[in-house]
């Protein structure tokens, strides 16, 4: 006699709760109790247990989620109009999804693809965990990850910018035009990305043979304020850098904030560096101390939509781009 596919009541009586639960974690609800959720997902992932209107994944909807954890920024905005410029060249529709990242829970955007039936999932700067990621393979969407926060896992594609080979040679740039007491400002220690971008920093004064001052190293939080914050003080020690690169263009923007409060000029003064080559950066040009040759900005948007995309912008193990400069007319 044939095998014949395990029922809801079979599932549910394994796992000892009612049909209705299980029900509830194949559908992607968000009101199961994490414990109960893994248990009866562990027990469909056993039984083989598929959907049945979801079995082959022939339906498609058309739709694409793109979860990030806030639109306050100017780098936000460059990944959302990628994302959606190059969806829409292939008749796909964007749903956009704020889930700050301290809300990154199973039940905060695990559950959100599954309620549509999205065809795919675009996850913004954020870790994955077993659960949600889970919880995404089981309702059979795909999932990529921009610039995650840690190491995602095996099989869950990632596509980020050549943060190391960018601050490499951001420092690199910046010790060509003489300077020898040169600062970064990374974003949270915590995140992948700022770490291999504060590790090109260290690799390119090490190659100079310059020993790396921790007192110069500072975290922020990529935003104006964060590079503020931390340029201030920079610039209130006994020997302040001559320059600094910041791991973000708003990063760099809060320096320049810093500077002209401490009444220093830009780049007589200090050279500033930072990272992303966002549009809004154009507007330094016409700023009291115009920004020259020794203020520049990485290139590494816009960004098109990885995963459906064959052509990403800054491709891991792709030539990294020299900074590009911001002369003043």
């Amino acid at each position: 006699m044939s095998e014949q596919r395990p029922t809801l009541a079979v599932i549910a009586a394994e796992a000892g709760v009612s049909q209705a639960t299980v029900s509830k974690v194949i559908n992607g609800r968000s009101d199961v109790a994490p414990s109960t959720r893994e248990r009866i997902e562990s027990l469909l992932r056993s039984h083989n247990y598929l959907h049945p209107g979801r079995q082959g994944r022939a339906r498609r909807s058309g739709l694409v989620d793109l979860i990030i954890g806030g639109l306050d920024s100017a780098w936000a905005v460059e990944i959302l109009r990628g994302v959606e410029a190059e969806c829409a060249q292939r008749s796909v529709g964007t749903v956009v999804s704020l889930v700050p990242p301290g809300e990154a829970t199973p039940s905060s955007w695990a559950a959100l693809p599954v309620l549509h039936h999205s065809d795919g999932v675009i996850l913004v700067t954020a870790s994955v965990t077993h659960a949600q990621r889970a919880q995404v393979e089981q309702a059979g969407v795909a999932l990529v990850v921009i610039d995650p926060i840690d190491l995602p896992g095996n099989g869950v594609p990632s596509i980020g910018a050549t943060n190391w080979a960018g601050g490499l040679a951001a420092t690199e740039h910046l010790l060509e035009l003489g300077h020898r007491r040169i600062a970064t400002i990374g974003g949270r220690k915590e995140m992948l990305c700022s770490q291999a971008r504060i590790d090109g920093y260290r690799a390119a004064l090490e190659r100079a043979g310059i020993e790396v001052d921790r007192d110069l190293i500072r975290f922020g939080d990529f935003q104006h304020e964060g590079g503020f914050q931390r340029a201030q003080e920079l610039l209130a020690l006994p020997e302040p850098p001559t320059a600094i690169f910041a791991g973000s263009d708003q990063q760099a923007m809060g320096v320049y904030e810093a500077a002209r409060q401490a009444g220093l000029s830009i780049p007589q003064d200090l050279s500033v560096v930072g990272f992303d080559d966002l549009p809004t950066c154009e507007w330094l040009r016409w700023a009291d101390s115009p920004p020259a040759h020794c203020s520049c900005f990485w290139r590494t948007s816009p960004w098109s939509a990885p995963g459906w995309s064959s052509r990403p912008n800054s491709r891991s193990g792709s030539p990294p781009p020299r900074p590009v400069p911001r002369r003043s007319p």
